[in-house]
């Protein structure tokens, strides 16, 4: 294993002679001096990369800098490093796909002829899709954006566009934004994005600062482009020529803008859609709102482990991976993906999911049926950009073929459903269906496929036009295979001469060098020599055997190859023909598309919340200004599912006037982080359209989720933990509403107790007073507990209004053994006044008996101080 996985990756010999490599450096030399850039030379066999482009490859893929060549010598000498194919292939992954600080080209040429062939980045990975999805499922749609920020005194008007190149969907917004850019950070993550372009600064700005440090908090690659290119002159007319459909309403939306346009300016030229003809009139464009989904920022997506993270140990460390069960071949996933980035504030529309997951967590078989059919399912998505882009072969053609004829049996499957939701299933599946497998849909396509490809073929993987699909082919076709029985009745003909059996002694070969020639092996060839060197011409004698051949043999096989050239040609020129008549199903299959990936991911949810041990309840959603927000018996959905785990559910009562201000107190390691990020999941999970692990769970629909639930610094930005920290509640005060939910644990940690308990404090009382959310606040300041506190003080009784409860997670120590155990049970509980110290004095003891062994750390107190030692129970 060791020695096929070293072969694989072992180091090409760098095989230049010294003129080759003079008129490499000098070339080398004229590139433009670009530090992200990562860049490659197609060497044929294998690639280089040179300088310091080198010496990052061999430290960080090789983790060694052995690996490292010298190209020429002394001080023009270049630090070089050779790749082979699959060591290419993984470094091309590694940096458009994980990495977002590098761009990556490709050059191709010899000597000092080189020319850059293809170039990517994180953003914008057309280039190199055959390399980084060959063998892997696209599992999100990179999307770049561009921001025009315009700074005034009352705040910054941003112009924001982006394209989704593998949707092809052209979106612009315009919007005014707070000094932590709360709106830019949470479109960019509603939309995934994975670069950013920005106006080149001639002086960096404080405010640029800023939202530099929001695009890194987001993971997004910033490319800084001239000022020039971001403009809006020609835009409506190159709009025209990218988007469908008339350009009127196009017009109508560039107009409604001040910057905007020149952001989407920008974008169309460092994309170059515009170079490319076939992105002509298949593109749409939208006006994206910000209000129409859950606004989530980075913090909040880290804190509540949405989408997948290198350093997960397995797929349900995050609820993406949870939840991931889809099974068609990457749309599914892609959507998933998308779903759990905007969760819905529709509630019609939230409650339609809802209904059709129940509808499949009902009936299993329906569900199963669907799984089994969604399964034959291609990446409809990925191979219609193909077939647009005239990449694309009869491969592609016949993977759409096989997913369009699995259609009229996802079709019947929904037709046996009679349950409740049966006019929903035929609004929202049946009816397109039925619109779209009509005979000027899909099944013209269909009948296309059966008509122009040979489907007999492909049992042997052979992709071929059909010979009856076109009459040039047909004469063409008979020819050869005319040609073929001539060259067949020829060897029978001359293995009854040289009396030698056929096949086994006198053997037709067929290849690149001679074409068609007789052999037979050296230990025939004795009996044979006469006859060879009179009436035969010999061409080559080897190991295997002797091959000749004569002039009839000779010239039917020029005539076989001449007329299979003239077959391959013509197969060629009606490929194209069949591939440029399926790209006018387009528009079809782009509904097909959507169709199929929400019927997908709706299907895993019911899978989700059906196998697991304790089912997942559907939820009860109410709208924003009215209801509370209840989950009994709520779990983590990503805690309860590793295998070592015997999750405790608990309840969480967030009602309006009660106990809408949750101050969750308890020891260290006892559950609170858990216990409030559960809430947020599951109000996450419920907005998406996804059934919740609870008991019961009624939940009021929340606008944006909130979270900070720990600090790191980063000292190469300046920013320490307590500053860290601040700002990240900054964000929260800046942009949290009423319908927001927001989830605080153990703020003021960064600094002294006294400091961070007052910051707690304030903090505290202008979510209570001012923002009046829903909050659930984990801390150690048991002081905190007083915000609860009922008395005669008007400024108290004002925040009853909102609602302040306490809840305390209970730890347990035995009074024989004096043992500690959690309990992991959030309780309410009152606040105890003068009994406060007693409980803080419960809190240390508590914390101090878990980390210096509960049974030792008694023992030698007691022995120490000849008196017994007073241990607190844990209950109000």
């Amino acid at each position: 294993m060791d020695e096929n996985f070293d072969e694989q990756n072992k180091l090409p010999e760098l095989k230049l002679d010294a003129k080759q490599a003079q008129g490499f450096l000098s070339f080398f030399k004229t590139l433009p001096n670009d530090p992200r850039a990562v860049r490659f030379f197609d060497r044929r066999d294998y690639y280089t990369a040179h300088g310091e482009n080198a010496t990052f490859i061999a430290k960080t893929y090789y983790r060694t800098t052995t690996a490292l060549r010298q190209l020429g010598s002394g001080s023009n000498g270049l630090s070089s490093v050779s790749v082979n194919k699959n060591m290419f292939e993984t470094i091309t992954r590694d940096l458009l796909l994980e990495r977002t600080d590098h761009t990556l080209e490709l050059y191709e040429g010899s000597g000092s002829n080189w020319r850059l062939m293809k170039s990517a980045s994180p953003g914008n990975l057309s280039s190199f899709e055959d390399v980084l999805f060959a063998n892997n499922e696209m599992q999100d749609t990179p999307v770049v954006v561009a921001l025009l920020p315009n700074f005034r005194e009352n705040g910054c008007t941003v112009g924001f566009s982006y394209v989704d190149l593998t949707k092809r969907i052209l979106g612009l917004v315009e919007f005014l934004d707070d000094s932590h850019f709360t709106n830019v950070e949470s479109a960019l993550v509603a939309l995934g994005c994975k670069e950013c372009l920005l106006p080149l600064e001639s002086g960096k700005s404080s405010e640029c600062r800023t939202l530099s440090d929001a695009l890194t908090r987001c993971g997004v690659m910033v490319t800084e482009r001239k000022k020039t290119e971001f403009k809006a002159r020609d835009l409506v007319q190159d709009l025209g020529r990218l988007v469908k459909g008339s350009i009127e309403p196009v017009r109508d939306l560039v107009s409604g803008f001040e910057f905007a346009p020149a952001a989407l300016g920008a974008l169309l030229s460092y994309a170059e859609l515009l170079a490319d003809e076939g992105n002509y009139g298949n593109y749409s464009i939208c006006r994206y709102n910000l209000g129409s989904f859950m606004r989530l920022d980075s913090a909040a997506m880290r804190a509540l482990n949405v989408l997948e993270s290198k350093t997960d140990a397995n797929k349900n460390f995050s609820l993406f991976g949870l939840m991931n069960r889809t099974c068609t071949a990457g749309m599914g996933k892609r959507l998933l993906h998308m779903w759990l980035k905007q969760p819905l504030l529709d509630i019609s529309e939230i409650n339609s999911r809802l209904d059709l997951v129940q509808a499949f967590v009902e009936d299993t078989e329906l569900r199963q049926d669907l799984r089994q059919h969604l399964r034959r399912i291609s990446d409809i998505e990925r191979l219609m950009r193909n077939i647009q882009r005239t990449r694309a072969g009869l491969q592609h053609i016949v993977k759409l073929y096989q997913s369009s004829i699995r259609v009229p049996h996802i079709k019947s499957a929904l037709e046996k459903y009679d349950g409740q939701f049966s006019s929903l299933i035929k609004e929202r599946y049946l009816d397109p269906f039925e619109l779209l497998t009509d005979d000027d849909h899909l099944n013209k396509f269909i009948a296309l496929v059966e008509t122009s490809v040979d489907l007999d073929q492909l049992e042997n993987g052979e992709y071929m036009i059909s010979p009856s699909y076109d009459d040039a082919l047909a004469t063409l076709k008979s020819e050869q295979e005319s040609l073929e029985r001539q060259i067949h009745n020829l060897h029978k003909q001359t293995a009854f001469d040289l009396d030698l059996p056929v096949d086994k002694a006198l053997k037709l070969d067929k290849g690149t060098q001679f074409g068609h020639v007789f052999r037979i092996t050296k230990k025939e060839e004795p009996k044979v020599r006469k006859k060879l060197s009179t009436q035969f011409i010999v061409l080559e004698t080897r190991k295997d055997g002797v091959k000749f051949t004569n002039t009839k043999l000779k010239k039917l096989g020029d005539q076989y190859q001449k007329v299979l050239e003239e077959y391959k040609n013509c197969q060629k020129e009606l490929v194209n023909r069949v591939v440029q008549t399926t790209a006018t199903f387009s528009e079809v299959f782009e509904h097909l598309a959507g169709f199929l990936s929400e019927l997908d991911v709706l299907l895993s949810f019911a899978d989700l919340a059906s196998s697991c041990p304790t089912p997942y309840t559907r939820p009860r959603i109410t709208p924003p200004d009215v209801g509370d927000i209840v989950l009994e018996g709520s779990r983590h959905p990503c805690v309860e599912a590793q295998d070592w785990v015997n999750f405790i559910p608990n309840d969480c009562r967030l009602v309006r006037g009660k106990s809408w201000f949750l101050i969750i107190t308890g020891p260290n390691m006892g559950g609170k982080s858990t216990f409030i990020r559960q809430v947020g999941v599951n109000i996450l999970m419920a907005q998406v359209g996804c059934f919740v692990p609870c008991e019961k769970a009624s939940i009021s629909v929340r606008d944006c989720i909130f979270a900070r639930v720990g600090a790191g610094d980063c000292q190469l930005r300046g920013v320490s933990t307590f500053m860290q920290e601040m700002l990240e509640t900054a964000s929260i005060l800046k942009g949290a509403t009423e319908n927001s939910l927001v989830i605080i644990d153990e703020l003021g940690r960064g600094t002294s107790t006294y400091d961070g308990f007052g910051l707690a404090w304030a903090i505290c009382e202008h979510i209570v007073e001012v923002i009046k959310a829903p909050t659930l606040f984990a801390t150690h300041f048991h002081e905190l507990t007083a915000l609860a506190h009922e008395n005669g003080n008007y400024e108290l009784q004002k925040k009853q209004i909102v609602g302040v409860a306490n809840y305390h997670v209970s730890a347990h120590i035995d009074s024989s053994s004096r043992k500690l155990t959690m309990l992991y049970k959030v309780g309410y509980q009152k606040w105890l006044g003068k009994k406060l110290f007693l409980l803080i004095l419960n809190q240390v003891l508590s914390c101090v008996l878990y980390f210096m062994h509960a049974n030792l750390f008694i023992l030698g107190m007691t022995r120490l101080l000849s008196c017994p030692v007073l241990v607190f129970g844990t209950s109000s």
